[in-house]
């Protein structure tokens, strides 16, 4: 029996507003709206092949074969993929990750719109850039925002349909680079999944999710106008009160290291004293810092007195998740 391949690459993205909370677990419907950037030269590469011949699925991340709960996932992901295509046929999925897995750089995100590519394309399926984005936010919710190209802005929706993300601007819209300071490269203790049910659980999520809509259009405008102070004030509170919910949550998320938060103490002196820099964390400890492409060296050199830090990858705006082969 022929089997039915594809390969898709899909980008990470960094929140700059950020996506913690359902309103639905099953569906990933967010509790507010995000904006993020693909992060280019970082990517996730996914072959899917399917087969009326093949009894189980089956898959590989970075040549190490998976069981147990993250084969589980796939599998369930791939049963969506199977529903809206009317075909039962199971699957060998092959990824691999360019930078560390699970430690804060939205490897799921990546690998899930990776995925979404790969298998609608495999098995036949024609879909639009918006139902590939409401897709991928199945496996994974910020996976949605890496289908979309450049500066990405996830409309939270009412339903299934109309959650997904659309593109704000496209990468050379503004030369602005993250440079991400890796304090660790294991995968976090308490998993995005499981900290998004926990946030309900935070005295403070309810006050930060109703105050969400005045930092989104905030930020939707320093995007749009390639206001760098206007976005490294509203990043950097948001970014604050994401973690504060983590904390305050039952049991308490703790994700930063020493380095995380010497880091996040020193970006604003740097910023007071003429440098145009600011931080953003995602789940994890290691610390996002954007600032334009003309002061990425700098950045790079002050980073290097701080101790902890086991390297820093740069990633300037990325292009949309896209088929790469297939047959």
């Amino acid at each position: 029996m022929p089997a039915y391949t594809a390969t898709a690459l899909a980008h990470p993205n960094i929140a700059f507003i950020k996506y913690w909370g359902n309103r639905d677990d099953v569906l990933r419907l967010p509790q507010n709206g995000s904006i993020s950037m693909n992060l280019a030269g970082l990517h996730t590469h996914t072959r899917v092949s399917f087969a009326p011949g093949y009894e189980v699925d089956t898959f590989s991340l970075n040549n190490q074969a998976q069981f147990g709960a993250g084969l589980e996932r796939v599998s369930q992901f791939l049963d969506i993929v199977r529903k809206m295509a009317g075909k039962n046929w199971r699957a060998q999925v092959e990824s691999a990750n360019n930078f560390p897995t699970g430690a804060g750089i939205a490897s799921s995100a990546a690998a899930f719109a990776a995925l979404a590519v790969a298998a609608s394309h495999a098995i036949g399926l024609e879909l639009t850039e918006s139902q590939l984005s409401a897709l991928a936010r199945r496996g994974s919710g910020s996976a949605c925002r890496s289908i979309p190209a450049g500066f990405v802005e996830w409309l939270p929706g009412d339903h299934d349909s109309d959650s997904y993300a659309i593109s704000l601007a496209p990468p050379a819209h503004w030369d602005l680079v993250d440079c991400i300071a890796i304090l660790k490269e294991t995968h976090k203790m308490t998993g995005s999944s499981e900290g998004h049910r926990l946030a309900g659980s935070s005295p403070l999520q309810q006050a930060r999710v109703a105050s969400s809509r005045e930092r989104l259009d905030r930020c939707r405008q320093a995007v749009l106008t390639r206001d760098f102070d206007a976005l490294a004030s509203v990043i950097e509170l948001d970014s604050n009160l994401m973690h504060a919910v983590m904390m305050t949550s039952t049991p308490s998320l703790f994700y930063w290291e020493p380095a995380s938060l010497e880091i996040m103490k020193a970006v604003p002196e740097w910023r007071r004293s003429g440098l145009p820099v600011c931080y953003t964390l995602d789940a994890g400890p290691n610390v996002h810092l954007l600032c334009p492409g003309t002061s990425v060296a700098e950045v790079r050199s002050r980073l290097e007195d701080i101790s902890g830090i086991l390297q820093v990858l740069t990633a300037a705006a990325g292009g949309e998740a896209h088929i790469t082969a297939g047959d």
